[in-house]
């Protein structure tokens, strides 16, 4: 139990050091090295699939537990899986309405194979337009635009960027652009990806977004055409020999440094998963994350438990694990972490006792004696007391004066005897 309290303060100390800005350099991306499934190592534990992917991780949703993981805090290059904190910096602030109109920053970021869609100077997009641009087609020059939309400049909305991710945990992200153009400066884990669109699902509009199959600009002030663009992302193309039961999105991403890159969410038998899997061939990506979702699915279970659940190999009982309790510091029930021998699996809230209740007896006015009533008030028992006083007062009084008289008697005797001796 001690292990564990202790477990916990060093989360709860990495957790008020988040603020604290990590830098990491280039030279910690190292392409091409392979890395051990870790959690192989775990006692019990179902064996994870082997990946084409050099790093990758499989998350459930809800409680954050690691179910699989291959190198996942690695450092690699992440491409247009950055659009991910692109749209919910942007869905965090502003409105699907506003509109967007676009400036030469967007010129930068439309080189050929980009994703871009051609946008022109002074053409107006809403945001929501855009997101879908942006999500659906993986256009570069709609994400740089967002930035300069949001932020008003590509470097302000970076640094929205890095610091969202610092608030949620990614202590190896370093963002630098908004659409994960190359850049040395410009890298993440597939840990924190898997953090960052932990936290986007949760936002109903990214969802909507991320499952959208197909969408059409109508003709804009300076476009006469209607464009269309499809998903990139196969596990959720209807027809799709990748297409996968219950993936409801993500995003995808490839350049030349990172190869391909993938982020996406299922759900089934009440479960949410997330599985990232970074720097993989050409279709090796999407098989990692049908073999890693049918690992999560067939391998584990979910467990209600008060005020959260827990995720364990199937057949566990919850009984088995180990707990640890986090005081509240705002009224709230205290925080109750499930541990799998040291392992994290999920969390909850202590539930509390309630005082038993006391019986209250009903009496009636005959089942009652009636106390006796003393004739003597509280006025008449303090006169009686002052009275007392007084008279052991006047017992002194009459002792002294007695004591006097006495002694005048005396004086008077001797000094009739000195007379009479003088005479």
């Amino acid at each position: 139990m001690k292990k564990l309290r202790n477990r916990v303060m060093a989360l709860l100390m990495g957790i008020l050091l988040l603020g604290n800005t990590v830098q990491a350099e280039a030279a910690q991306v190292q392409n091409g090295t392979a890395y051990p499934i870790s959690t192989n190592d775990i006692s019990s534990w179902p064996q994870g699939p082997d990946l084409y992917a050099e790093t990758a991780v499989l998350m459930d949703a809800d409680t954050g537990t690691v179910l699989y993981n291959k190198g996942m805090d690695e450092f690699r290059y992440p491409a247009s899986i950055t659009k991910i904190m692109t749209a919910l910096i942007a869905l965090e602030n502003s409105s699907m309405e506003d509109q967007v109109t676009f400036t030469e920053a967007c010129l930068a970021d439309q080189a050929a194979g980009s994703g871009n869609i051609g946008m022109q100077v002074g053409e107006v997009l809403t945001m929501k337009q855009c997101l879908l641009a942006l999500m659906v087609q993986s256009a570069n020059d709609v994400a740089t635009q967002i930035a300069v939309q949001v932020a008003g400049s590509v470097p302000a909305f970076a640094d929205m960027m890095n610091q969202k991710a610092q608030q949620l945990g990614c202590i190896n992200t370093h963002f630098v652009n908004a659409s994960g153009m190359p850049d040395e400066n410009h890298y993440t884990t597939a840990y924190d990806m898997a953090l960052i669109f932990k936290e986007a699902i949760k936002n109903q509009q990214f969802r909507e977004i991320i499952g959208t199959q197909s969408f059409t600009i109508d003709p804009t002030n300076m476009n006469g055409e209607s464009r269309t663009y499809s998903t990139h992302h196969a596990l959720t193309a209807a027809g799709a020999p990748e297409y996968y039961e219950g993936c409801f999105g993500g995003k995808t991403g490839v350049t030349d440094s990172s190869l391909n890159t993938l982020v996406s969410g299922a759900e089934r038998n009440g479960m949410t998963l997330i599985a990232v899997a970074m720097r993989a061939g050409a279709g090796e990506v999407c098989q990692d994350h049908i073999s890693l979702f049918n690992y999560g699915f067939d391998n584990f279970s979910k467990i209600e438990v008060p005020g959260g659940s827990v995720i364990l190999p199937n057949n566990e009982e919850i009984s088995s694990l180990e707990t640890a309790v986090v005081p509240s510091t705002d009224g709230t029930p205290d925080k109750l972490y499930y541990y799998r021998s040291d392992y994290y699996v999920g969390e909850g809230v202590e539930e509390v006792t309630p005082e038993p209740t006391q019986e209250v007896i009903q009496v009636t006015e005959e089942a009652t004696p009636t106390p006796a009533i003393d004739d003597t008030s509280e006025a008449e028992a303090e006169a009686a007391k002052a009275e007392e006083k007084l008279a052991e007062t006047y017992k002194y009084i009459i002792y002294g004066l007695g004591g006097l008289v006495i002694i005048a008697v005396i004086i008077a005797l001797v000094s009739a005897i000195v007379r009479r001796k003088k005479k």
